[in-house]
C-alpha cells in the first residue's frame, strides 16, 4: 500500500487530506533567453510548487528519453537519413596541383650541345585524378613547345596501377611513356593540401638549366671596324634613329592661302628627308598622308642644272653642290624645300638629345606659332521695349528658340507662400486720388509685386487688380543692369515708383513686422524702427479709456450729440441687432478698431444707411487716422 508522502498515511479514501495552501499546479518552466541565445533550464520544483528532493535527470539522459520511441505503440523508429554525397567532381572541382620540373634530352646531331634541358609544368587535377604535362613556350626556340602530354590518367607501372597524388613529392623523378622528369618544386596551394593531408614534403631544388641557353646569354665577341666613314657603318649606326620636326608653311600672303603644320622627318640613315601632313577633322582635304615621299634633299644646286627636268629625271651628285644634312634642321629657323619655305616651331626629346650629343646645342625652345584669337564680340543687347521683364526679353537675344530664364529653386522652396503686404496711397495732384488706397503683395519666393485697390462704394472708381504679378524695376536704373525693388525698399514712409506712379507706404501687417525682426540684417535700423513705431501707436488703449481723459473735448461734445441724434432718427432701424459682435469678429485684438476697408463691408452687410449724411458724418468723427474706424462710439448710435 502506498502511503502519503505528507502525513505518512496511506492513499485510502477518508485517510488524504487536501492542501487548500497550494494554489499553483503547473508544470516549471525549461526553457528561456540568455543574451539573446536559447538556453535549457533543470526544473526545481515539481507540479504545485513543492520542491524536488530526487536526483535530476542529466541533459543527454533528457534527450535520450526525447529521442527514444516508444516501440509498442508506434513500431520501430525510421533510421535517419545517411550524410550527404558529395561526389569527387563536385568536391575538387578546379582544384589542380601544380609542380615545377624538368626533362634531359640528348642532341645527337649537334656540335655546340650534347643534350639539352626543358621545363615543364606537371598538373595534376584532382576531381578525376588526371595529370597533364606543359612546356612554357619560349619565343624562337625552334623546338615545338607547349602541351606535352594532354590531360589523361598516367599509367605508373605495367600491372595497371596509375599515378595518385600521394606518389608525387618534391625531389623525386616519376616516369611518364618512358620520360623521367625531374619535380624540383611545387606552388603555394599544392604545399597546403599535401601538408593537410599528413605528406611531408622534400625541401625545394633548384631548376636546372640549359647549357646552350646560358652560353647564348654570354656576350658576343666585339669586331673593331675602320674609323673612316662609310655608307654601311652609318646604316648600322643610325638604323631606325629619325629626328622629327614640326613645322608650319605659312601661305597666306597668297590668293586663298592659309596657314598648315606639317611633320618633317630626317631619317640618319641615309640623309633623307619626308614630309608628313597634319591633318585635322573636317579640314576639307583629302586624307592624304605625304606631302613629299622620303628622298635626298638638295640644298645647293650646280649652276648648270638649274635647268634640270627634276620631274622626269632623278638628280644625282653630278648636279647637287650640297644636300640636306642634320645640321640645318634647326628650331627656330626657316628652310626652303622643293619651292616651299617650313619654319620649323619645334621637335621631340629624341631629337633634342641627339643636337646635345651630336652639336652641343642645349636649348631648342619650343616657340609659340599660334595665332592669337580675336577678341569676342561683346554682344549688345537691343533696348528694352518695355514687354514683359528685363530677363525674358533678353532671352529671344541669346537663342533662335527662348528658353526661360533659370530661377533659384532653393529660394523658391525656402519662401514659398511668403507675402509681404502693405497698405499705400497714391501720390497724385488729382483731388479723387488722394483718398485711394491700395495693397502691396510682395511675394519672397520671386521678388514680385502685385498691387490690388479694394474697391469703395460709390467712389467712381472700379477697384480690383491694379498690377499683376512682376516684378519692378527702380528709378534711374540702366536696361542693362536693371535694380528691382527688394523688401528692404519697403517700410513706413517709404516711396515706390511703379511704372511713373508713385505710392507712400502706410502700414503693414504683422507678419511684415515679424519677417523684418527676423531677418534684421537685411533692412536698416531706420526702416525697422519705422515699423516698430507704427505697429506701437496701432496698439494704443482702447477708446473708451480715451474717453474719460476728454470728457471736456469740444469734440467729444459734438460726437456726443450726434450720437443722441441717430439714436432718436433711427431708433426703429433693423441693423443694430447683432452689430457689435460683427465688429468683435475682425477685430482679433480688441483694440476698438477695424480697417475702414472692413468697416464699410460690415455695414454693408448689417444695412447700415452710410449714405445718410449724419451717419457719414459720424463716420468722420470715429476715423482714427487713415486707415482705421473706431467702431465703438460708431455702435453707439446704434444701440438703446
Amino acid at each position: 500500500m502506498v502511503s502519503n508522502p505528507v502525513h505518512g498515511l496511506p492513499l485510502l479514501p477518508g485517510t488524504s487530506f487536501k492542501d487548500f495552501t497550494k494554489t499553483a499546479f503547473h508544470r516549471s518552466q525549461t526553457l528561456g533567453y540568455r543574451n539573446g541565445y536559447a538556453i535549457v533550464r533543470r526544473p526545481t520544483v515539481g507540479i504545485g510548487g513543492d520542491r524536488l528532493q530526487f536526483n535530476q535527470l542529466s541533459q543527454a539522459e533528457l534527450d535520450e528519453l526525447a529521442n527514444k520511441a516508444p516501440v509498442l505503440t508506434y513500431g520501430q523508429p525510421k533510421q535517419a537519413p545517411p550524410a550527404d554525397f558529395i561526389p569527387a567532381h563536385v568536391a575538387f572541382d578546379k582544384k589542380v596541383l601544380k609542380f615545377d620540373a624538368y626533362f634531359q634530352e640528348d642532341v645527337p646531331m649537334s656540335t655546340e650541345e650534347h643534350y639539352r634541358i626543358r621545363q615543364v609544368n606537371i598538373y595534376y587535377y584532382l576531381e578525376d585524378d588526371s595529370m597533364s604535362v606543359i612546356e612554357p613556350v619560349v619565343e624562337n626556340s625552334g623546338i615545338p613547345q607547349g602541351k606535352l602530354i594532354k590531360r589523361q590518367r598516367l599509367a605508373k607501372n605495367d600491372r595497371g596501377d596509375h599515378y595518385h597524388w600521394k606518389d608525387l613529392n618534391r625531389g623525386i623523378n616519376i616516369t611518364i611513356y618512358g620520360k623521367t622528369f625531374r619535380i624540383v618544386d611545387c606552388d603555394r596551394f599544392t604545399q597546403v593540401f599535401l601538408e593537410s593531408q599528413g605528406i611531408e614534403l622534400n625541401p625545394p631544388e633548384k631548376m636546372a638549366l640549359d647549357p646552350y641557353t646560358e652560353l647564348r646569354k654570354q656576350p658576343l665577341r666585339k669586331y673593331v671596324t675602320p674609323s673612316d666613314f662609310d655608307q654601311l657603318k652609318q646604316f648600322l649606326t643610325f638604323d631606325k634613329q629619325v629626328l622629327r620636326f614640326y613645322a608650319i608653311w605659312d601661305d597666306t600672303d597668297s590668293m586663298y592661302g592659309e596657314c598648315r603644320t606639317y611633320v618633317i622627318h630626317y631619317y640618319l640613315m641615309d640623309d633623307t628627308v619626308e614630309i608628313r601632313e597634319v591633318h585635322e577633322r573636317n579640314d576639307g582635304r583629302d586624307p592624304f598622308p605625304l606631302l613629299m615621299n622620303r628622298q635626298r634633299m638638295p640644298k645647293v644646286l650646280v649652276e648648270n642644272a638649274k635647268n634640270f627636268p627634276q620631274c622626269v629625271l632623278e638628280i644625282s651628285d653630278q648636279e647637287v653642290l650640297e644636300w640636306f644634312t642634320a645640321k640645318d634642321f634647326i628650331v627656330g629657323k626657316s628652310l626652303t624645300i622643293l619651292g616651299r619655305t617650313f619654319f620649323i616651331y619645334d621637335c621631340d626629346p629624341f631629337t633634342r638629345r641627339y643636337y646635345k650629343e651630336k652639336f652641343g646645342i642645349a636649348d631648342l625652345p619650343r616657340i609659340d606659332v599660334s595665332k592669337q584669337e580675336p577678341p569676342p564680340v561683346k554682344q549688345e543687347l537691343p533696348p528694352y521695349n518695355g514687354y514683359g521683364l528685363v530677363e525674358d526679353s533678353a532671352q529671344n537675344c541669346f537663342a533662335l528658340i527662348p528658353k526661360a530664364p533659370k530661377k533659384d529653386i532653393i529660394k523658391m522652396l525656402v519662401n514659398d507662400n511668403k507675402v509681404l503686404r502693405y497698405l499705400a496711397a497714391l501720390e497724385s495732384p488729382i483731388p479723387e486720388d488722394k483718398d485711394r488706397r491700395f495693397v502691396f503683395s510682395y511675394f519672397l519666393a520671386t521678388d514680385m509685386i502685385s498691387i490690388f485697390e479694394p474697391p469703395v462704394r460709390n467712389s467712381g472708381i472700379i477697384g480690383g487688380k491694379y498690377l499683376g504679378r512682376t516684378k519692378v524695376v527702380k528709378p534711374y536704373s540702366t536696361v542693362d543692369n536693371p535694380i528691382y525693388y527688394g523688401p528692404s525698399d519697403f517700410f513706413i514712409g517709404a516711396v515706390i515708383e511703379v511704372f511713373g506712379h508713385r505710392f507712400i507706404i502706410l502700414d503693414t501687417d504683422e507678419y511684415v513686422l515679424k519677417y523684418m525682426e527676423s531677418n534684421a540684417a537685411q533692412y536698416s535700423p531706420e526702416a525697422l524702427a519705422s515699423i516698430q513705431n507704427h505697429v506701437q501707436k496701432r496698439e494704443a488703449p482702447a477708446p473708451e479709456s480715451e474717453s474719460k481723459q476728454t470728457e471736456k473735448d469740444p469734440g467729444v461734445q459734438e460726437l456726443e450729440a450726434l450720437i443722441d441724434t441717430i439714436q432718436k432718427q433711427l431708433k426703429d432701424h433693423s441693423c443694430k441687432e447683432n452689430m457689435h459682435e460683427a465688429f468683435q469678429i475682425y477685430d482679433k485684438e480688441a483694440s476698438g478698431y477695424v480697417d475702414r476697408e472692413m468697416f464699410f463691408k460690415i455695414c454693408e452687410s448689417l444695412n447700415v444707411p452710410i449714405d445718410d449724411s449724419l451717419v457719414k458724418e459720424l463716420i468722420r468723427l470715429c476715423s482714427h487716422g487713415e486707415g482705421k474706424i473706431n467702431y465703438y462710439n460708431f455702435v453707439r448710435a446704434f444701440s438703446n
